[in-house]
């Protein structure tokens, strides 16, 4: 009995939530298993994609154009690098987490507002389920009698604490849909502001600048976009003082009582340094002079040892390095093309209270808040981050309203971008099965010959350097 296409995209939403949750929430949790995921999700959207036939519109045909565009230089680049494998792996992963966000789109325009309210609600129980940790493990480094705490130790699941901020970054911003909602009930935004608090707590312990930055210029920007915008940041700015007030409280007053020093204290962050950052920008630049059309080859700022990181963190300077200027300028142009689109309906709907128009602008907050802090932070290379980013880019194409008349479809397109995420699902799997059962043997090997310090890109062993 074959099932029908509501059931298949049940199926697709249940498997990728478990997915989300196992990745983000288990306390073993880190890079590879992540990633890992990630890749199990992109194969579940694939196929959930070729399960549906979907004719309705979800981009025009200049950015259809344009993203193939992109895809054919990514593939041309590929096969010039010097590990061609590993070049064509990320563009694979480019088209993984393309699909990724066209199979979110397609589920949302066929369910509606009910998605919206199952994908908020699973925001909410993964920054819960998340804070409880938190609290659960400050309590038990207050108990220890230990005479120094690092609040870094208090967060689990990521291999950095930076990926843990860039997973707020995008979080933070939907946390606040329920508190702008007309009919919430009092109750329940109690209950969601207080969780708001802790959630900001954890991100000013957790000291991520980029994730500090990108929000402060959401709020700027969507202090500008009507009263919602500010009845937003009016909600964010109380919740960071609450926020502050709880780091205060524990890791100051707290902490003093009993005895206990705080090393890597969020203050220690109030900086302007580029925590070594200027190296591995300057190593980005010279790579696209070097090679400025098609660049060294994706993935290839990672086999150009040094000894600071596998990748750049700058999105225009890694795109440009690895896969050429031409390429980098049109994502810049789709990306601020699709940005300008959205802003024009947030601003025509800045006087509604409808739950899908409070939903995207709270999507857009999100949405610029993790392109901001990728000029600074590798938002487009961990992959809980990538995976926020599709979802986020797939939810905001399904809400958006398009003015001018549908094209005509174009079946040789449509059935290139099947065959393409085919292959390149395919390609994640070897490499995932190639890769896995050697993992901790390789990075036995990289610490042993190096600096103890691990560079993440594809793998948490990110170095692909021979």
């Amino acid at each position: 009995m074959s099932l029908s296409v509501q059931q298949r995209g049940s199926i697709f939403l249940v498997v990728t939530v478990c997915l989300l949750v196992v990745g983000i929430c288990v306390p073993f949790s880190g890079h590879d298993l992540q990633r890992t995921l990630q890749i199990a999700i992109a194969v579940c959207a694939v196929l959930y994609g070729l399960s549906v036939t979907s004719q309705e519109r979800l981009v025009d045909r200049f950015t259809a154009f344009g993203l193939a565009l992109i895809i054919v230089l990514g593939l041309v680049s590929s096969a010039l690098a010097r590990q061609p494998l590993w070049a064509f792996t990320e563009v694979a992963l480019f088209v993984g987490c393309a699909a990724i966000a066209v199979a979110f789109a397609v589920l949302r325009r066929r369910e509606g507002e009910s998605l919206d309210r199952l994908l908020v609600m699973v925001v909410v129980l993964l920054c819960l389920i998340k804070s409880i940790q938190y609290l659960y493990a400050g309590a038990v480094a207050f108990s220890s009698g230990a005479l120094t705490l690092d609040p870094d130790l208090l967060l689990s699941s990521f291999s950095n604490k930076r990926f843990y901020g860039q997973f707020q970054t995008f979080t933070l911003p939907l946390l606040a849909l329920p508190l702008l909602l007309p009919k919430a009930f009092r109750t329940q935004r109690g209950l969601i502001f207080a969780l708001l608090c802790v959630w900001w707590l954890i991100a000013i312990s957790g000291g991520t600048r980029g994730t500090w930055l990108g929000l402060g210029v959401a709020g700027a920007v969507l202090a500008m976009l009507g009263p919602w915008g500010r009845r937003w940041l009016g909600w964010q700015l109380a919740a960071v003082s609450c926020g502050l007030l709880l780091y205060w409280l524990l890791f100051t007053v707290l902490a003093d009582y009993l005895g206990i020093e705080i090393t890597n204290a969020a203050r220690d962050r109030l900086t302007t340094t580029l925590s070594g950052r200027g190296p591995i920008w300057w190593q980005a630049w010279h790579m696209l002079v070097e090679r400025p059309w098609l660049g060294f080859g994706p993935m290839h700022f990672a086999d150009i040892a040094n000894k600071i990181a596998a990748h750049p963190h700058q999105a225009i300077l890694q795109w440009a390095s690895e896969w050429g200027v031409p390429s980098a300028v049109c994502v810049a142009a789709l990306a601020w093309r699709g940005g300008w689109a959205t802003l024009t309906v947030v601003r025509e709907r800045a006087l509604s209270a409808e739950r899908a128009d409070l939903l995207r602008l709270c999507l857009f907050a999100a949405l610029v808040g993790a392109l901001v802090q990728s000029m600074v932070d590798g938002v487009i290379v961990m992959p809980v981050s990538q995976v926020w980013l599709a979802l986020v880019v797939g939810w905001l194409l399904a809400l958006h309203e398009w003015r001018l008349p549908a094209f005509a479809a174009v079946p040789w397109l449509r059935g290139a971008w099947k065959t393409l995420s085919v292959l390149a699902v395919g390609l994640l799997i070897f490499i995932a099965a190639r890769d896995i059962p050697h993992i901790t043997q390789a990075q036995r090997q990289y610490l042993d010959s190096h600096d103890n310090l691990l560079r993440p890109r594809f793998w948490t062993q990110g170095v692909i350097a021979r």
